[in-house]
């Protein structure tokens, strides 16, 4: 039984939703359009602001895209409302971020700066302790859920954090799990 697929989605009524005889969605809010390809033996329906996606038998594979089409479908109606933000943090002496134009360009420690130009849909902002010295904070916005997710994968995907000092890109609530370094000499040589 899913309760993420029985569960209804809630459209607010800035947003309008439409689907084809094959179930090709499209939502359109305040902040843009998105479309989606849901399975077409699935059954949408729009009924008082409350849209619904229905099953038609209980198999294994029916109740498998159940609530992953259900969730696609939320996501747009969030992302063209709402819209979504992913935060990264830079770690290390030196390491910085900086917008240009609608580019970034990231210094983390390799010979040359390494630029990122946003695919359509997504914008970068950047800020830290002071934005002329020491730019630290990277955000990453668009309306596209599983894209501005990928956006900051690559991004972080750039510099890893590494596990003895805690240096490179990491998520904002991302935790680091810290390793001890080399032990080095306990009492000297015998002899």
């Amino acid at each position: 039984m899913s309760r993420i697929g029985r569960s209804p989605i809630a459209v607010p009524s800035k947003v309008d939703v439409k689907w084809t005889d094959k179930n090709f969605v499209t939502v359109k809010g305040p902040k843009g359009e998105l479309s989606q390809q849901i399975d077409p033996e699935l059954a949408l329906k729009l009924e008082d602001g409350q849209l619904t996606v229905s099953r038609p038998s209980d198999s294994r594979e029916h109740r498998s895209k159940h609530g992953l089409y259900r969730t696609l479908v939320n996501n747009m109606i969030v992302g063209v409302t709402t819209g979504y933000t992913k935060s990264l943090e830079i770690h290390g002496v030196g390491y910085r971020a900086n917008k240009i134009g609608n580019n970034l360009v990231i210094l983390v420690g390799y010979s040359h700066p390494i630029e990122v130009q946003p695919p359509a849909g997504v914008t970068f902002s950047v800020d830290g302790i002071d934005a002329a010295t020491k730019a630290t904070k990277i955000s990453v916005s668009g309306i596209d859920k599983q894209l501005v997710g990928a956006v900051a994968a690559e991004i972080r995907r750039l510099r890893k954090p590494e596990p003895y000092k805690g240096k490179g890109i990491r998520y904002a609530n991302e935790k680091i799990r810290r390793k001890a370094g080399k032990a080095g000499k306990v009492g000297g040589k015998k002899k």
